[in-house]
């Protein structure tokens, strides 16, 4: 009798469903896994698109995985309790209560399938989210974005909030860059300076230009001209130009600025200050 009762208390253990829901689990997450593995490997052994695009679209599959299996799990746990039958049955019924529930839900999915789709961003750009967040692209999911900011700080914003994107990683960025001067300051002493400049910055750091076929600067650095005659009633302003590639942008822009400084601070070339004038009758008024 013991005998066969511990077979009975065997099958028992084995039909609950405790252990078939613990079981579909570790099977989904064994899968997950190796899936996540697979697309790794072969996108890695594959060149056929651009490395960057690689990415994004290995973030995305990846994110249509874990999905896939969270509501798969769900649906295999649900068929324990009732028959399928009864939920494909009822399943417009759910449909239209969830439909109105989740309509951010919706709306996230679609925005993450049009920014995949339309090649806004990639996985590694630097962006900057509806004039406020900056950061790089950290991760792409079908709801969510994920930004790394200067700071450190992670950043995940649903897809449906997006409103505008500012990429400065599409194969090249153009380095602008503003003086402004006293008033005081003769233009073309100080036209002569920035044209120094620049060609300073062609030697130097002429290989975060952006080349042609023939390998020549497509826009070297160049004195674009005067941009005002009166910078918020400062001085004359000046604007410095240069064509380079995305990946050095920020670069290319710090070391513009310092040849910049440097070339007007030989040329002693005073730069424009902030006046506040004070009248001096107010003033004995007030007294």
């Amino acid at each position: 009798m013991d005998f066969f009762d511990n077979i009975d208390f065997v099958e028992i253990v084995t039909n609950s469903i405790t252990i078939k829901i613990i079981t579909t689990a570790i099977l989904l997450f064994i899968a997950v896994v190796l899936l996540r593995k697979m697309i790794h490997s072969f996108f890695k052994r594959t060149d056929f698109i651009e490395e960057r695009s690689e990415r994004t679209l290995e973030s995305m599959l990846n994110s249509i995985i874990s999905y896939a299996a969270i509501i798969t799990f769900i649906f295999i746990v649900l068929s324990e309790f009732t028959s399928v039958g009864r939920l494909l049955a009822g399943a417009g019924v759910i449909g239209i209560i969830v439909g109105f529930g989740a309509q951010s839900l919706i709306k996230d999915f679609f925005a993450g399938l049009f920014l995949l789709y339309e090649k806004q961003l990639h996985k590694g750009d630097f962006i900057t989210l509806n004039n406020t967040f900056h950061g790089t692209v950290e991760d792409i999911g079908l709801r969510f974005l994920k930004i790394r900011e200067w700071s450190g700080k992670l950043l995940t914003i649903s897809n449906g909030q997006i409103q505008t994107i500012e990429n400065y990683n599409f194969e090249h960025m153009r380095v602008i860059e503003e003086v402004t001067t006293n008033f005081r300051e003769d233009p073309k002493k100080v036209f002569a300076a920035l044209e120094e400049a620049c060609a300073r910055m062609n030697e130097e750091i002429g290989e975060y230009l952006k080349k042609d076929l023939k390998g020549d600067p497509v826009e070297p650095f160049q004195v674009y001209g005067m941009t005002s005659l009166n910078d918020h009633y400062r001085g004359y302003q000046y604007t410095v130009t240069g064509l380079v590639h995305d990946l050095v942008y920020w670069t290319a822009a710090k070391e513009t600025r310092r040849i910049i400084a440097e070339t007007m601070y030989k040329h002693d070339i005073a730069m424009a200050e902030q006046r506040v004038e004070v009248d001096a009758r107010s003033s004995q008024k007030e007294e």
